[in-house]
């Protein structure tokens, strides 16, 4: 996961040195910094990048290296090129469409972008380019370098069929398009000498028409494992399969695993799996069974920097896992900083908020046991504080509850009980089926309130037909409430979208009435596009810019934007509008303690990130 905070001239800054450093001091064997862009004249990129030309650049890449190797592990960084996806990080884009998009052959990108061919002076100048970059790494205190030659960046683009077409000795047959990938690897050995791994991450099959197989993935793995040390295998391409590159919440966990398992046979040295990995359990597996030698993260180690250090402690079942939802490739893209939905620390570690004992224990009031109410007492438990959490249903979790019946969303499921577990062990006084007022907390007296009560779905608002049959998504999630073969969702959001595809997922047909012009719109960007797909893969039926009017035994009626009416067919309506903070309750909690502070959805529905965000801040505020 790249840096955030880099200068105009690709600088790395402090933020930068925090968000490598923790990871480390987490317990992780390697930690690769990413991505340094090798050849700036032909990789307009908004990455890192390492030249003595710029005063104070070693220096930084020194400090960055040093705060890595200090916690015992060992620093690395990734060596890259974007070729003709110059600019995929830039938040300018008009800038970005400025950028000539170099690449092995001349042709036009599927957005509409001009690809040129690279020259063989260029091609030259490229190749040692890389070995200067690993040279000036090596010389910064980095101690292994990984080359990256897969998803879809320059050096995966000349071993591609579809993007090399190139009639030289650089395209056609395998050992043509193996030539410049064969020439990087040797200036970057030439540049560190015998001794100093060199990493290589490919593709192992590219997954897209046109594009190579795993067959062909293993003769690449093959061609070029007596250059490198270790063999790093993802899968795919940005351009064509971000979901698949980076697995998303609608893959399997592990789906990428196989294609290790594959190279693993073809080469001698050490096979790396990757791919939306975080479940100890299975990491262990995966080597054990002999996949891969060793694995690889980056958004697991975003939500649980100590996940090594847990597992290697026994502790696996404390470990936070990721949730897949894109949240901090999403930030990265919008504001060029990093955030993660999970982990409140993560892009400001530099900024010094880590849970510290409090010099004083106080007695805080967390009211709410979903997500965010958990976040706020496990983080006031840790400070050192009695902390008593209330809930007034029988069970933990909050909004996370209702995520156990989508398959694809039991991670979220599944963060609710790793805090329940949290909170156990850090022995906070939790409180089941206990509903808090103004005299309850008067009886708590106590120093710190933190109200976290939630939201509730906002209930059917048109009027219904006797004999209709109207669910809201808690009957649907939480009461086990079984529509029929046909069912209506009214709203379009992230909520109704997930349920749309879940009642697909069983059987049913579906249709989607949104009265925005668009599906979706409080996804993320990197979210939105993967599940807007999942909508159409799917089969369902979108009703954009359509007005619910009523509900009859026969379905939804709806208007058009001109005011036309007509049926939208089901026999089973689900109301997916959204929530409504519960602000009543929390109203009413505004003098329970001399220090008060909402959080959560009783402020505002929101998400994950905001809940977890303000509740750790809340419980650092006391």
């Amino acid at each position: 996961m790249g840096a955030t905070d880099i200068t105009a001239e690709g600088t790395p800054g402090p933020r930068t040195q925090g968000f490598y450093e923790l990871r480390a001091k987490g317990g992780a064997a390697v930690v690769t910094v990413s991505e340094l862009v090798v050849h700036p004249e032909t990789d307009g990129s908004q990455m890192l990048r390492l030249s003595l030309k710029t005063p104070g650049q070693l220096g930084a890449f020194t400090y960055l290296a040093d705060a890595i190797k200090r916690h015992g592990a060992v620093a690395s960084i990734e060596l890259s090129h974007s070729g003709q996806y110059a600019g995929t990080y830039m938040v300018d884009k008009e800038k970005k469409g400025d950028l000539c998009q170099w690449g092995p052959s001349d042709g036009v990108r599927p957005d509409g972008m001009p690809v040129r061919a690279l020259s063989h002076e260029q091609i030259a100048s490229i190749v040692a380019a890389y070995g200067e970059a690993a040279a000036l790494a090596k010389r910064a205190g980095f101690q292994m370098v990984m080359v990256h030659a897969g998803h879809g960046w320059l050096i995966n683009q000349f071993l591609s069929p579809y993007f090399n077409k190139r009639e030289d000795e650089y395209g056609g047959p395998l050992e043509n398009r193996i030539r410049f990938a064969r020439e990087v690897l040797a200036s970057v050995r030439s540049a560190v000498g015998p001794g100093f791994p060199i990493e290589l991450r490919i593709s192992g099959a590219e997954l897209f028409e046109g594009g190579y197989d795993v067959a062909e993935g293993a003769r690449i793995a093959h061609a070029l494992e007596d250059l490198v040390d270790l063999m790093h295998v993802s899968a795919g391409s940005y351009q064509f399969g971000f979901s698949v590159t980076h697995p998303s919440m609608f893959r399997d966990h592990g789906c990428n695993v196989h294609l290790a398992a594959e190279i693993k046979r073809h080469v001698s040295i050490p096979v790396v799996a990757i791919g939306g990995l975080s479940d100890p359990a299975q990491m262990e597996e995966i080597i054990s069974s002999g996949q891969a030698d060793a694995v690889a993260m980056a958004r697991g180690l975003l939500a649980d920097p100590e996940l090594p250090s847990k597992v290697m402690a026994n502790r696996g079942d404390d470990v936070v896992k990721c949730l897949r939802c894109y949240v901090c490739m999403a930030e990265r893209a919008v504001t060029q900083t990093r955030r993660c939905a999970v982990n409140p620390l993560i892009g400001r570690e530099f900024e010094g908020m880590d849970i510290a004992r409090s010099p004083r224990s106080r007695k805080v009031l967390v009211v709410g046991g979903g997500i965010a109410g958990m976040v706020a007492a496990a983080t006031a438990a840790r400070r050192g504080h009695d902390v008593v959490l209330c809930e007034r249903e029988g069970e933990l979790g909050g909004i996370l509850r209702t995520e156990a019946a989508l398959p694809f969303k039991r991670d979220m499921y599944e963060l609710g009980r790793t805090y329940a577990h949290l909170l156990d062990c850090l022995g906070v006084d939790v409180r089941l089926n206990t509903e808090v007022d103004a005299a309850f907390a008067e009886r708590i007296a106590p120093d710190a309130a933190i109200v976290a009560v939630g939201s509730a779905p906002i209930p059917m608002p048109l009027p219904v037909e006797e004999g209709a049959r109207v669910l809201s998504i808690d009957d649907l999630y939480l009461e086990g409430e079984q529509p029929g073969d046909e069912v209506v969702v009214l709203g379009g959001g992230l909520t109704g979208c997930e349920c749309a595809i879940s009642q697909v997922r069983l059987g049913r047909r579906a249709h989607i009435v949104e009265m925005r012009d668009g599906l979706a719109i409080d996804a993320n960007i990197r979210h939105r596009p993967i599940l807007l797909a999942e909508v159409e893969r799917a089969g369902i039926d979108v009703n954009l810019n359509a007005r619910g009017v009523r509900v009859e035994r026969g379905g939804l009626v709806v208007a058009d934007g001109e005011g036309e009416e007509h049926l939208v067919p089901g026999d089973t309506v689900i109301c997916a509008i959204g929530q409504r903070s519960r602000s009543d309750a929390a109203d009413a909690l505004r003098d329970a303690a001399p220090f008060v502070r909402v959080v959560g959805d009783a402020v505002r529905p929101s998400n994950i990130t905001t809940a977890v965000y303000e509740a750790y801040h809340a419980a650092l505020d006391i």
